[in-house]
Protein backbone atom coordinates (compact mmCIF):
# COMPACT_ATOMS: atom_id res chain seq x y z
CA UNK A 1 0.00 0.00 0.00
CA UNK A 2 1.34 3.42 -1.01
CA UNK A 3 0.66 6.52 1.09
CA UNK A 4 1.25 10.18 0.21
CA UNK A 5 1.93 12.22 3.36
CA UNK A 6 1.55 15.98 2.90
CA UNK A 7 2.76 18.24 5.73
CA UNK A 8 5.19 21.16 5.89
CA UNK A 9 6.42 20.22 9.38
CA UNK A 10 9.50 18.04 8.85
CA UNK A 11 9.37 16.55 12.33
CA UNK A 12 5.83 15.28 11.73
CA UNK A 13 6.59 13.80 8.31
CA UNK A 14 9.76 12.12 9.60
CA UNK A 15 8.05 10.49 12.57
CA UNK A 16 4.88 9.46 10.75
CA UNK A 17 6.82 8.11 7.79
CA UNK A 18 8.92 5.94 10.10
CA UNK A 19 5.87 4.53 11.91
CA UNK A 20 3.97 3.87 8.68
CA UNK A 21 6.96 2.20 7.04
CA UNK A 22 7.43 0.04 10.12
CA UNK A 23 3.82 -1.07 9.63
CA UNK A 24 4.57 -2.11 6.06
CA UNK A 25 3.44 0.94 4.06
CA UNK A 26 5.38 2.65 1.28
CA UNK A 27 5.41 6.38 2.09
CA UNK A 28 6.15 9.41 -0.09
CA UNK A 29 6.13 12.93 1.34
CA UNK A 30 5.34 16.43 0.06
CA UNK A 31 5.75 19.78 1.82
CA UNK A 32 3.08 21.75 -0.05
CA UNK A 33 -0.05 21.34 -2.11
CA UNK A 34 1.37 21.93 -5.57
CA UNK A 35 4.02 19.26 -5.09
CA UNK A 36 1.40 16.90 -3.66
CA UNK A 37 -0.96 17.33 -6.61
CA UNK A 38 1.85 16.75 -9.10
CA UNK A 39 2.97 13.61 -7.28
CA UNK A 40 -0.60 12.34 -7.02
CA UNK A 41 -1.25 12.77 -10.75
CA UNK A 42 2.00 11.04 -11.68
CA UNK A 43 1.91 8.13 -9.21
CA UNK A 44 -0.72 5.72 -7.87
CA UNK A 45 -1.45 6.11 -4.16
CA UNK A 46 -3.81 4.10 -1.96
CA UNK A 47 -4.31 6.82 0.69
CA UNK A 48 -3.45 10.45 1.42
CA UNK A 49 -2.61 11.96 4.81
CA UNK A 50 -3.14 15.67 4.32
CA UNK A 51 -2.37 18.58 6.64
CA UNK A 52 -5.07 21.25 6.61
CA UNK A 53 -2.72 24.23 7.04
CA UNK A 54 -0.18 24.26 4.21
CA UNK A 55 1.75 27.10 2.54
CA UNK A 56 0.35 28.36 -0.74
CA UNK A 57 -2.50 25.90 -1.11
CA UNK A 58 -4.55 24.68 1.83
CA UNK A 59 -5.37 21.07 2.57
CA UNK A 60 -9.02 21.88 1.90
CA UNK A 61 -8.19 23.12 -1.60
CA UNK A 62 -6.06 20.05 -2.29
CA UNK A 63 -8.84 17.75 -1.11
CA UNK A 64 -11.33 19.48 -3.41
CA UNK A 65 -8.98 19.13 -6.39
CA UNK A 66 -8.26 15.47 -5.71
CA UNK A 67 -11.94 14.67 -5.31
CA UNK A 68 -12.48 15.93 -8.87
CA UNK A 69 -10.35 13.09 -10.20
CA UNK A 70 -10.23 10.37 -7.54
CA UNK A 71 -12.05 8.75 -4.62
CA UNK A 72 -8.78 7.75 -2.91
CA UNK A 73 -9.16 7.75 0.90
CA UNK A 74 -8.03 11.02 2.54
CA UNK A 75 -7.19 11.57 6.21
CA UNK A 76 -6.93 15.22 7.25
CA UNK A 77 -4.47 16.42 9.90
CA UNK A 78 -5.13 19.72 11.65
CA UNK A 79 -4.34 21.82 14.68
CA UNK A 80 -7.85 23.26 14.50
CA UNK A 81 -10.38 21.81 16.90
CA UNK A 82 -13.56 23.67 15.96
CA UNK A 83 -16.50 21.47 14.97
CA UNK A 84 -17.07 23.55 11.81
CA UNK A 85 -13.57 22.72 10.57
CA UNK A 86 -14.16 18.99 11.05
CA UNK A 87 -17.53 19.19 9.34
CA UNK A 88 -16.02 21.16 6.46
CA UNK A 89 -13.32 18.55 5.96
CA UNK A 90 -15.80 15.68 5.92
CA UNK A 91 -18.24 17.51 3.66
CA UNK A 92 -15.66 18.04 0.91
CA UNK A 93 -14.74 14.38 0.83
CA UNK A 94 -12.25 13.61 3.62
CA UNK A 95 -12.68 10.13 5.09
CA UNK A 96 -11.27 10.87 8.54
CA UNK A 97 -10.02 13.79 10.62
CA UNK A 98 -7.18 13.73 13.18
CA UNK A 99 -6.44 16.68 15.45
CA UNK A 100 -2.89 17.63 16.43
CA UNK A 101 -1.17 16.75 18.67
CA UNK A 102 -1.65 13.05 18.05
CA UNK A 103 0.04 9.72 18.69
CA UNK A 104 1.78 8.27 15.60
CA UNK A 105 0.39 4.88 16.57
CA UNK A 106 -3.11 6.36 16.49
CA UNK A 107 -2.50 7.63 12.95
CA UNK A 108 -1.34 4.18 11.84
CA UNK A 109 -4.44 2.62 13.40
CA UNK A 110 -6.71 5.16 11.70
CA UNK A 111 -4.99 4.50 8.36
CA UNK A 112 -5.66 0.80 8.76
CA UNK A 113 -9.29 1.45 9.72
CA UNK A 114 -9.94 3.76 6.75
CA UNK A 115 -8.36 1.29 4.33
CA UNK A 116 -10.45 -1.58 5.71
CA UNK A 117 -13.59 0.51 5.40
CA UNK A 118 -12.93 1.77 1.88
CA UNK A 119 -11.84 -1.66 0.65
CA UNK A 120 -15.12 -3.01 1.96
CA UNK A 121 -16.99 -0.33 0.02
CA UNK A 122 -15.44 -1.44 -3.26
CA UNK A 123 -16.19 -5.12 -2.65
CA UNK A 124 -19.03 -6.62 -4.72
CA UNK A 125 -22.46 -6.36 -3.14
CA UNK A 126 -23.97 -9.57 -1.85
CA UNK A 127 -26.95 -10.78 -3.86
CA UNK A 128 -29.39 -10.49 -0.96
CA UNK A 129 -28.68 -8.84 2.41
CA UNK A 130 -31.01 -8.89 5.42
CA UNK A 131 -30.67 -6.70 8.50
CA UNK A 132 -31.90 -6.99 12.07
CA UNK A 133 -34.27 -4.07 11.53
CA UNK A 134 -36.38 -6.18 9.15
CA UNK A 135 -35.00 -4.67 5.96
CA UNK A 136 -33.89 -6.89 3.08
CA UNK A 137 -32.04 -5.56 0.04
CA UNK A 138 -32.10 -7.72 -3.08
CA UNK A 139 -29.29 -6.44 -5.30
CA UNK A 140 -30.13 -8.81 -8.13
CA UNK A 141 -33.77 -7.82 -8.57
CA UNK A 142 -33.23 -4.31 -7.16
CA UNK A 143 -36.02 -4.88 -4.68
CA UNK A 144 -36.38 -3.67 -1.09
CA UNK A 145 -38.49 -5.58 1.44
CA UNK A 146 -39.45 -4.47 4.91
CA UNK A 147 -40.78 -7.25 7.13
CA UNK A 148 -41.36 -9.30 3.95
CA UNK A 149 -43.42 -6.53 2.34
CA UNK A 150 -42.00 -5.15 -0.90
CA UNK A 151 -41.17 -1.43 -0.88
CA UNK A 152 -41.06 0.55 -4.11
CA UNK A 153 -37.98 2.80 -4.40
CA UNK A 154 -36.74 4.82 -7.33
CA UNK A 155 -33.28 3.87 -8.72
CA UNK A 156 -31.75 6.88 -6.94
CA UNK A 157 -33.40 6.00 -3.64
CA UNK A 158 -32.20 2.40 -4.03
CA UNK A 159 -28.60 3.57 -4.54
CA UNK A 160 -28.69 5.83 -1.49
CA UNK A 161 -30.22 3.22 0.80
CA UNK A 162 -27.86 0.56 -0.53
CA UNK A 163 -24.81 2.74 0.13
CA UNK A 164 -25.90 3.52 3.69
CA UNK A 165 -26.87 -0.07 4.47
CA UNK A 166 -23.62 -1.52 3.12
CA UNK A 167 -21.67 0.16 5.93
CA UNK A 168 -24.00 0.29 8.96
CA UNK A 169 -23.04 2.98 11.44
CA UNK A 170 -20.77 4.86 9.04
CA UNK A 171 -21.71 8.52 8.61
CA UNK A 172 -21.99 9.65 4.99
CA UNK A 173 -21.92 13.34 4.16
CA UNK A 174 -24.36 14.70 1.60
CA UNK A 175 -21.45 15.21 -0.76
CA UNK A 176 -20.39 11.58 -0.49
CA UNK A 177 -23.94 10.39 -1.18
CA UNK A 178 -24.22 12.73 -4.16
CA UNK A 179 -20.98 11.27 -5.50
CA UNK A 180 -22.36 7.74 -5.15
CA UNK A 181 -25.55 8.65 -6.97
CA UNK A 182 -24.39 11.25 -9.51
CA UNK A 183 -20.62 10.84 -9.76
CA UNK A 184 -17.81 13.41 -9.44
CA UNK A 185 -19.20 15.71 -12.14
CA UNK A 186 -22.36 16.69 -10.27
CA UNK A 187 -22.49 20.48 -9.90
CA UNK A 188 -25.86 20.94 -8.21
CA UNK A 189 -26.86 21.47 -4.59
CA UNK A 190 -26.01 18.47 -2.43
CA UNK A 191 -29.09 19.30 -0.32
CA UNK A 192 -31.01 17.31 -2.95
CA UNK A 193 -29.95 14.31 -0.85
CA UNK A 194 -32.20 15.56 1.97
CA UNK A 195 -35.22 15.30 -0.32
CA UNK A 196 -34.32 11.74 -1.30
CA UNK A 197 -33.78 10.74 2.33
CA UNK A 198 -37.17 12.21 3.23
CA UNK A 199 -38.86 10.09 0.55
CA UNK A 200 -37.02 6.94 1.61
CA UNK A 201 -38.07 7.50 5.21
CA UNK A 202 -41.68 7.90 4.15
CA UNK A 203 -41.47 4.43 2.63
CA UNK A 204 -39.53 2.46 5.25
CA UNK A 205 -39.98 4.23 8.58
CA UNK A 206 -42.99 3.61 10.84
CA UNK A 207 -42.85 7.26 11.88
CA UNK A 208 -40.94 9.21 9.21
CA UNK A 209 -40.65 12.27 11.45
CA UNK A 210 -38.96 10.10 14.11
CA UNK A 211 -36.73 7.83 12.01
CA UNK A 212 -35.09 4.74 13.45
CA UNK A 213 -33.47 3.18 10.35
CA UNK A 214 -31.83 6.16 8.63
CA UNK A 215 -30.47 8.50 11.27
CA UNK A 216 -29.40 12.12 10.85
CA UNK A 217 -25.97 13.12 12.14
CA UNK A 218 -26.40 16.84 12.69
CA UNK A 219 -24.20 19.02 10.51
CA UNK A 220 -22.62 16.09 8.65
CA UNK A 221 -25.06 13.69 7.00
CA UNK A 222 -26.73 10.33 7.55
CA UNK A 223 -26.07 6.81 8.77
CA UNK A 224 -27.89 3.46 8.69
CA UNK A 225 -29.04 1.75 11.88
CA UNK A 226 -29.14 -2.01 11.24
CA UNK A 227 -30.93 -3.02 14.45
CA UNK A 228 -33.81 -0.64 15.21
CA UNK A 229 -37.06 -1.49 13.48
CA UNK A 230 -38.88 0.79 11.10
Amino acid sequence: MRILLVDDEKKITTVLKAYLQQDGFQVSTAINGLIALTMFKENPFDLLILDLMLPGMSGTEICIEIRKISSVPIIMLTAKVEEEDRIRGLSIGADDYITKPFSPREVVARVRAVLRRTNNETAPLADVVSYDNGLTIDNIQHVIRLHDQEVSLTPTEFKILGALAKNPGRVYSRGQLVEIVQGHDFNGDDRVIDAHIKKIRQKIESIPSDPKIILTVFGIGYKFNPSAGG
